[in-house]
């Protein structure tokens, strides 16, 4: 997991589903992160720097597994490498939809870089934390057939 950035309702639900499909969770963070005790959950603290926890992300995932993040560009390498992506929302990222997702962050970026207020990103709902469950879901569902 991007846990920098990440609602703490969702780490919350990622806790509770390690705890009970017994998957292993790494929260890669440039900066400290409080962890329940589990022998499924650990944080990964990486040094302050551009990408820093990107990179060690990438580094590490491997073909299925499971990428919780909101960057985009993030998403785009994990997917390249057979990982699964999904947002805080519940949003998946696939091959299919990364050129629109990394454009629009794109076109969204340059317009922040001449002055355009854009504003930030919706509210997050209940329904949003319950996108995101149902994504967890799913993809431990098929964990479990494989």
């Amino acid at each position: 997991m991007d846990a920098d950035a990440c609602p703490g309702v969702i780490k919350d639900i990622l806790f509770r589903a390690a705890e009970r499909a017994g998957v292993h969770v790494t929260l890669v963070a440039n900066q400290w992160l409080r962890t329940p005790p589990s022998r499924f959950i650990r944080a990964l603290q990486v040094p302050g720097g551009f990408d820093v926890a990107d990179s060690a992300i990438v580094e590490r995932v491997r073909s299925g597994d499971l990428v919780v993040t909101q960057d985009i560009p993030l998403a785009a390498l994990v997917v390249d490498k057979g990982a699964i992506a999904i947002n805080p929302r519940g949003e998946r990222y696939t091959p299919d939809n990364m050129a629109e997702r990394l454009s629009m962050r794109n076109f969204m970026e340059e317009l922040r870089g001449s002055g355009v207020q854009t504003g930030g990103p919706a509210a997050f709902h209940a329904r949003d934390r319950q996108a995101f469950a149902n994504q967890l879901d799913t993809w431990l569902a098929q964990r479990s057939r494989s």
